[in-house]
Order: C-alpha cells, then structure tokens, then sequence
C-alpha cells in the first residue's frame, strides 16, 4: 500500500481522489476500437470458473421455477390460493438454490450474497422490502454490535495482552513445566473468546504466543524435537481454544447467534434463548472439550523430559519483561475493564430462573441481550479516556473494524428463516420428511452433528449453519421432538472445523505462523472433532434439556 493511502485522519475523505500521471504515448487511451487482442483478453477473463459459478445461482433459480411443481400444504382455500401458495413456496426454493450456490462457492464475496434477500424476495413476491429489511436489525444483531465495539477497545488498549500475560506467567511454574504453560495459554484464550468472536481471539492471541516462542531456537535441521512439538502444541491449542471457547457464549461465535435469532424467528411464541441460558449448557459442553483438547496436546507434543529442554529458553522473567513493557494500568483501561464487567453482570441477571426474575422484570421484559450490548458500548463514547483533553475511550474511527460481513451474514440468516417460514415452504419440507418419523433419536442426533462438522471443513461456519439449522427444524417436526434437539447439536456441530487450514479463518491464523502443517491439524483435529459430537450427543439430551426447559414437541 504506497504512503498517502494509509491516512487514518478522520476527517480524511471517504472516497479519496486519486491522481493518475498522463498515458504515455505508447500506451494511448482513445487509439480506436479495441483490437482482437483485446477481444480475446476479454473472452478469456469471461471464460473462468468464477464466471460459471456466479452464472450457477441465477440459472439454478432459473431451473427450479421452470421445472419444478410443489404441492401446497394444508391450509384448505380455494384451488387459485393453493397454486398460489405453491408458486410462492417454489419461488423461495428458487431463491434458496441461488444464494446457496453462491455461498459455497463464494463466486460474489459472502456479505453482498447475503444482501441478496433485500432484492430477491420481493422480485420474488417471496415478501415485502420492508418486511425483509427488518430482519437485518434486530435484538441479536444489535448484540453483535455491541460487544464487537466493545472487543475493539479491549484491542485498543492492549488489555487481552496484559490479561494473556499475567495468566501466562501464574501458569508458567518454577521450574517450567510446559503442560501447565501450555494449560495457561489455551485457557486464556478459551476465555477471552467467551467475550469476543472466537476469530478476533485467536488473531489477539497469536502474537502472545508467538511473542513466547520466539525465545526458542528458530525453526530448521537443527532445531531439538522438543522444542518443535511445543511450538505446534502452543499454535494448535490457540486456534482450538479459540473455537471451543466460543462455543461456550452467544457473543463467542456467529453460530450461536444465527441458532438463537432463527429459534426466535421460527417460534416467537416460545421463550427466547438468553445470554445466560445459553451459558449454562455452553460452559459445561466447552469445558468437556477444552479438557479433551489440552490433554491430546499434551500427550502428542509435551513428551516427559521436555520441562529442563525449554526452560534454558522460557523462564518467568521473559514474561515479567513483556509485561512491565506495557506499564502500570491506565485509567482508560481500568474503566474498558470496568464497563466490559457490567455488561456481563447485566448479562447474566437479566433473566435469572422462572421463579427469580431478574431486572428484565423491571421494564416488563421489553429488554434484552442487545438492548445492554448497545448501551454499555455507547458509554465507551461518553466517558473520557484521561489521555487527552476532550479524548473519549472510543471515537467512531476506532470502529473501522466492525465486522460487517458476520452482521449481513446474520440477517441474512434471519431473512430466510422468514422466508422459509410464511412461504409455506417449510410445511411442504416437513411433508417430504415424514420417513424420519419413526427414527430413533439417539441416532439422528449424532448424524446431524456430523453432517455439520464435515460440511463446515469446506465452507464457513456460520453459512452451514444457515443452510442446516431451517432443514432440522423441519426433520424435528416429523420426528415430533424439540426442534432444539437437533437445531442445537447441528449449528454446534458446524463449529467443529478442526482438520483443514481453510475450515475457519481462526485456523488460517495459526497456519500461517509456519509452526504448523495440515497433517498436525488432523492428527489433532480428528479425535477432537469425535469427542465433540460425543460429548454433544450425551449432554444435548441430558443436560440441554433441563436449561431450554425441553418437554416434548413445541
């Protein structure tokens, strides 16, 4: 990126006018119609397999609407209604097939694919425009919202650094005893992904783990195995405490939010999943795996002995260095702690138990999770930093990092849902499936967590989700159980991306540290991914059931 394009003013233009020198004569830009070299440039930037998937969605659509013929659902009417009805269900199939043909394939980048309902469904008389823009803003995305603003001043001031620092050096032990450093590293970053997307965990925490490998040998021939194995143990427990520590909140990964949003959509009548909820089925499920995770670590890459190896090059005043580099705490900091620290109070007693409500009582539960997220982060932009006069704790150009994709991706999500929904496609779905009604439980909760962690090693975790959560809800339906008996294992199922670099771009972040190779992620990746859906599989029935208050079908 050349100089004068990294300006960071913001009072800077948006669209920057850029200045081109003069073509040179050799080069002229009005020199006649193109030739046939151009020509054939042009034929073969068309001729790429880009341009044939993004010609697949449109012609997919194309062949269903033409093609194909539902049969309506029961919902009596007259014959115009009924075919009426059947159009409209086809045409959301239609819409379905050409936006997933476009997120698997990522032919047009994800977040203009997912604004594709704004257009789609009223070209489509699928719904109205106002009825579908709804969906992109509502409480879960305005959760989004604010605990991203909030993780970007926790980036702002350095505090995972000092957080990961000084857990780090209590774990460190004296002598080194690499499986407790190892033990301290991977729980701080399941910690810190509880709060903030698993992704942005894992891009803080790798500089701090690299920060404490880099006192060991540089990587080559003469390099001791030990230190090596370290090195990947370090770099593939930040990726996978990352994933699984974001499993255990709803601000932790996309997926979650995308169930809980689709769960509210599809059934409004039932009791929204709350920040809390959530958490008590989280944590335990997290913790089983995170548990899992260290001690395969530990078993393939800390051999006996390796404590005297390491500890002539990590010892507890590298760490106490580090730390004393980024000086006392300031109050700008003290107060990002301070209100992050509320959030999660009012987080976590909004809604308490039936029989102690908590303080959503108190404005007639018109309040939730986003109604807190937004508010806690606006108070970063009103109380001063103490740095400089008239300087807050964040200003609207630290946000530039916002991520915009995982919002549009969500709504999106939402949108289809709807669609899916008053459509009448889903009656038409839960018809088709009426095979499954007999199948046991027991083995369609394991299945549908696997078809969601093998279908999320090839595209991102958030669009399996959004693909899979509306199908399971309507194999549920003729199961006659809890549609959240098998939404909840399919969306966490989809977060089990351990095996290849491209899964999830927390693993890209690891991979691209060089301390790793893929035959590592899946020597790891594999009995971790078994012992997810293991242990989903057993406590989804067991535990889930007493904190979603599950009795039978809704």
């Amino acid at each position: 990126m050349s100089g004068h394009s990294g300006n960071d003013d913001p009072k800077a233009p948006l669209l920057a006018v850029v200045v081109h020198p003069p073509p040179n004569s050799a080069e002229p830009h009005d020199a006649g119609p193109a030739g046939p070299a151009t020509c054939q440039s042009l034929i073969s930037c068309l001729l790429t397999p880009n341009s044939f998937y993004i010609l697949l969605g449109p012609l997919l659509c194309a062949m269903i609407c033409l093609l194909v013929k539902l049969q309506p659902g029961d919902g009596g009417g007259g014959s115009s209604s009924s075919s009426s009805a059947a159009a409209t269900s086809r045409n959301m199939l239609a819409v379905l097939a050409w936006m997933f043909a476009w997120w698997l394939t990522e032919a047009v980048p994800m977040p203009i694919t997912s604004m594709a309902p704004l257009f789609l469904f009223p070209l489509f008389g699928i719904a109205a425009a106002d009825d579908v823009a709804s969906s992109y803003m509502d409480d879960v995305i305005a959760l989004v919202l604010g605990s991203f603003i909030l993780a970007l001043a926790v980036e702002h001031y350095n505090i995972h650094r000092r957080l990961a620092l000084n857990i780090t050096l209590l774990f460190c032990g004296d002598p080194l005893n690499p499986p407790l450093l190892l033990l301290g590293i991977c729980a701080t970053t399941a910690f810190i992904s509880m709060w903030m997307h698993n992704v942005a965990a894992a891009v803080m925490m790798m500089p701090v783990a690299t920060g404490i490998l880099q006192r060991l040998p540089e990587s080559g021939p003469g390099q001791s195995p030990v230190v090596s194995k370290f090195c990947r143990a370090v770099v593939l427990g930040v990726i996978y405490s990352a994933a699984v520590g974001g499993m255990s909140t709803l601000t932790g990964t996309g997926v979650n939010l995308i169930l809980v949003g689709m769960w509210k959509s599809y059934f409004p009548e039932a009791d929204p999943i709350s920040f809390s909820t959530w958490l008590f089925f989280g944590v335990p499920l997290a913790l089983v795996i995170f548990l899992f995770l260290w001690a395969i670590l530990c078993l393939l890459y800390c051999p006996k002995g390796s404590g005297p190896i390491l500890s002539a090059y990590l010892d507890k005043a590298h760490l106490k260095r580090e730390l004393t580099l980024l000086g006392p705490m300031a109050f700008a900091e003290k107060m990002v702690l301070t209100v992050f620290g509320m959030l999660i109070a009012l987080w976590m007693t909004r809604s308490i138990t039936d029989d102690i409500p908590g303080w959503g009582v108190l404005f007639n539960d018109r309040a939730g999770d986003g109604t807190v997220s937004v508010m806690m982060a606006t108070l970063l932009f009103i109380i001063p930093s103490n740095k400089n006069k008239g300087e807050k704790l964040m200003d609207w150009s630290k946000c530039k990092k916002l991520p915009w994709n995982i919002v549009l991706l969500l709504g999106a999500g939402f949108a289809i849902a709807d669609g899916v929904r008053t459509s009448g496609l889903a009656e038409i779905l839960t018809k088709s499936l009426d095979f499954l009604e007999q199948a046991p439980y027991w083995a369609i909760a394991p299945l549908v967590s696997l078809i969601g962690a093998f279908i999320t090693e090839f595209t991102s975790n958030n669009a399996t989700t959004t693909l899979l959560v509306p199908l399971l809800i309507q194999i549920a339906k003729t199961m006659h159980v809890h549609p959240l008996l098998l939404m909840i294992p399919g969306a966490i199922g989809a977060q089990f991306a351990f095996l290849l670099p491209t899964g999830t771009p927390s693993n890209i972040v690891g991979f691209t540290t060089g301390h790793i190779e893929i035959k590592d992620m899946i020597k790891v990746g594999i009995p971790l991914k078994i012992t997810g859906i293991v242990a989903l599989s057993i406590l989804m029935p067991a535990l889930g059931t007493w904190v979603f208050g599950i009795h039978g079908e809704i």
